[in-house]
């Protein structure tokens, strides 16, 4: 009995050691913001357009070099459509700027928070998080793929339930071809 004591005291002391010097290695890698881009992409229904906005701020988390976590801050003042020119391109990026869209002067930036985080493939992980545009949160779920220094993800967002209702068939009737499709695609190349 005394030796069984002994053995346990000695395997309790062995595991209790080995635990308190097992680290699991947390890394905190700042996005590098002139190095990457989010791309958008809005629908109607006599078309497209599509343009870029900046990322202000942001981070990957990774543990034991598989990614847990993130928070990616967009500076909504820079949205910049792509596929126009001139008067039109003006007239587009100033409207989305505007109350009707994004509201960017009482709104200059939106978040997106990673809230849990999943490995789906060898270099793939499903994320959940939070997005937050004109000071709405709601929940999201998105897929990113991780290679070296680069991750790319890509999410759809139905931006009624942001309050961006501008041309929203959901909210307007008699629209016709006037009507902005509710969902719109943002893709982000980023470089960390």
């Amino acid at each position: 009995m005394k030796n069984t004591i002994k053995n346990f005291a000695i395997v309790a002391l062995v595991t209790f050691t080995a635990f308190s010097f097992t680290t699991i290695e947390e890394n905190k890698k700042e996005i590098k913001t002139d190095k990457s881009e989010v791309v958008w992409k809005g629908y109607k229904v006599t078309g497209s357009h599509e343009g870029t906005i900046a990322i202000q701020s942001g981070s990957l988390t990774f543990e034991d070099e598989k990614l847990t976590g993130g928070e990616i801050v967009i500076n909504m003042t820079t949205i910049n459509t792509t596929d126009l020119e001139g008067e039109y391109k003006g007239k587009l990026d100033g409207h989305l700027k505007s109350d009707d869209f994004f509201g960017v002067a009482n709104y200059p930036t939106a978040t997106l928070v990673f809230k849990d985080v999943t490995a789906s493939g060898k270099n793939a992980y499903a994320v959940s998080g939070e997005l937050t545009i004109k000071g709405k949160t709601n929940p999201v779920t998105f897929t990113i793929s991780i290679y070296g220094s680069k991750a790319t993800a890509s999410l759809k967002v139905d931006r009624t339930e942001y309050d961006v209702r501008y041309g929203s068939a959901s909210f307007f009737d008699g629209l016709k071809d006037k009507a902005i499709y509710d969902e719109f695609d943002l893709v982000a190349d980023l470089e960390f």
